[in-house]
């Protein structure tokens, strides 16, 4: 490992206004008062908020219990992280009470076929969110967009009315501005921008979520070793659901999540094209760790950077690994396309013609549309993002340790690329 890192030097990344604001709600609490979340309380707020009660048939209690006691016993949440946390879970139980409600009221929807999709997979900081944007250009295409991904199931919406769920992810996005003022050079997000799948995982309190924005390692390691079925089947359930209100002919969903379940993607999705992205990992793993300590100063100042990296290290590896595996399985290598971060930065087009060209090729319009969409938003349109592996403590020597069969296989896969230039 490199020199230690400094979480200090985090910290000052903090707005002031942050800090202040922690200290004030810390010095009000009073002595030995600990903001500790409760499950039954947690429902009961939700049921409240919604008028509703049925969480569903297939809803479990031990997700959610897990998660509960990991945050409350290692996250070392500060004042503003707890309440984000409480109002986060209290909002995933009332999407999965308005589902329930949708789905009594309007049975056929869980008969609707799920639309064939593209699932866009790659390690994090690969170029996915380029990818997944530049596709969102295809009318074609179905995207999840961010205030969807916040709440799936609707609220009473009245004919001609604006969607209250709009309004809610815009402040989500002025909060995080507030927050984290420069998240946005390395993820810009937008009410109206695609956004990740995963977060209809979190509804069945069933993905890496809680473990890239908080430090919760006895609930990480029981959800690696946990059946996710159950998650990727509901979310199934509430993919019809969006589809019954804005159908289209081809879901473009994006996780780096679904590196690990390639196999649940299959079982429960149907119809899919992987397409994964690729670039070196020296580059993206730790352009991900900057990204996941900037999440975790939303939630707590007590965080050690040496533990985040050696975790997301090591997931990265096993990540990787598992979808690795399923590739190699005999007829699973025609289901993917492979898409390269350098060339996507510098064009695009290559790339999407060889996505196209397994699916039926790329007209000239919707060349035409991608051209637009990508001088739309150019590379570090939000500004440049600065990282550095010795910032982590990290040294390509690590990374080796948990990377080599993929880097092999890298390897390989640029060779087949440029013999097929030739």
């Amino acid at each position: 490992m490199a020199d230690q890192p400094q979480h200090s030097d985090m910290l000052k990344k903090q707005p002031f206004w942050f800090r202040t604001l922690n200290k004030a709600l810390r010095f009000s609490q009073k002595v030995g008062e600990k903001n500790r979340l409760d499950k039954d309380d947690l429902i009961r707020s939700a049921r409240k908020a919604t008028g509703l009660k049925d969480l569903g048939s297939d809803y479990r209690d031990e997700p959610l219990e897990r998660l509960i006691l990991s945050i409350n016993e290692e996250a070392h949440l500060h004042p503003v992280g707890s309440f984000i946390s409480k109002q986060r879970l209290i909002n995933l139980l009332c999407n999965r009470l308005r589902a329930e409600e949708m789905f009594r009221r309007y049975p056929d929807i869980l008969q609707l076929p799920l639309s064939p999709a593209w699932i866009i997979i790659g390690l994090q900081r690969t170029g996915t969110t380029k990818l997944q944007r530049l596709l969102a250009a295809d009318p074609d295409h179905r995207i999840l967009k961010s205030w969807e991904a916040i709440n799936p199931a609707p609220w009473n919406v009245k004919p001609g009315s604006r969607d209250k769920r709009i309004a809610v992810a815009q402040m989500s996005v002025r909060a995080v501005k507030l927050m984290a003022p420069g998240f946005f050079s390395i993820h810009p997000i937008g009410p109206e921008l695609p956004e990740e799948d995963i977060l209809l995982l979190d509804v069945s309190f069933l993905s890496t979520t809680p473990e890239a924005t908080m430090n919760v390692p006895s609930y990480a390691a029981w959800l690696e070793k946990t059946d996710q079925s159950a998650a990727y089947a509901y979310e199934v359930k509430l993919l019809k659901l969006l589809q019954w209100q804005n159908p289209g002919k081809r879901w473009i969903l994006k996780s780096p999540h679904h590196l690990e379940f390639p196999e649940l993607i299959e079982k429960h999705f149907g119809e899919v094209h992987f397409l994964w992205t690729h670039r070196t990992v020296y580059e993206s793993i730790p352009s991900f760790l900057s990204m996941v300590a900037s999440s975790r100063l939303i939630f707590s100042d007590q965080f050690d950077l040496t533990t985040l990296s050696r975790h997301w290290l090591r997931k990265s590896g096993y990540m990787l690994e598992k979808m690795m595996e399923f590739r190699k399985k005999p007829h699973n290598e025609e289901k993917f396309t492979d898409i390269f971060y350098e060339e996507a930065v510098r064009d695009p087009m290559p790339g999407l013609t060889r996505i196209y060209g397994k699916n039926g090729g790329l007209s000239s319009d919707l060349k035409r549309r991608f051209e637009q969409a990508d001088q739309q938003n150019p590379f570090r349109k939000y500004g440049v993002h600065t990282y550095s592996l010795n910032d982590f403590g990290l040294t390509e020597k690590d990374i080796d340790a948990v990377t080599n069969t993929y880097r092999e296989f890298l390897i390989s896969l640029n060779h087949l690329r440029g013999l097929s230039k030739k």
